[in-house]
């Protein structure tokens, strides 16, 4: 059984919104994943003090990930990119 790591879109149309979820490699996208270790979400955010830069919100169980990593899990290259943030 070859694992992914990958995201799942949700949201409206040009409002989207993605779980970081673990699934079987070969399943639809949007398919019931076998874990959900996170999300994320695209659309920038103003920060809460009012000045800087926006921000991308990304929430990650960085634990459960490294678990599902050492059993032999494989990242998508979008998920890579937002587990090499955290």
């Amino acid at each position: 059984m070859v694992l992914k790591i990958r995201l799942a879109r949700f949201g409206k149309r040009n409002a989207p919104f993605y779980n970081i979820v673990v699934a079987q490699a070969r399943t639809a996208r949007n398919s019931k994943p076998l874990e959900v270790l996170g999300t994320y979400d695209p659309i920038p955010k103003p920060p809460p003090s009012g000045d800087g830069k926006p921000i991308k919100d990304i929430k990650l169980d960085t634990s459960r990930a490294k678990y599902w990593l050492g059993v032999g899990a494989q990242p998508s290259e979008p998920a890579w990119r937002l587990l090499s943030m955290v």
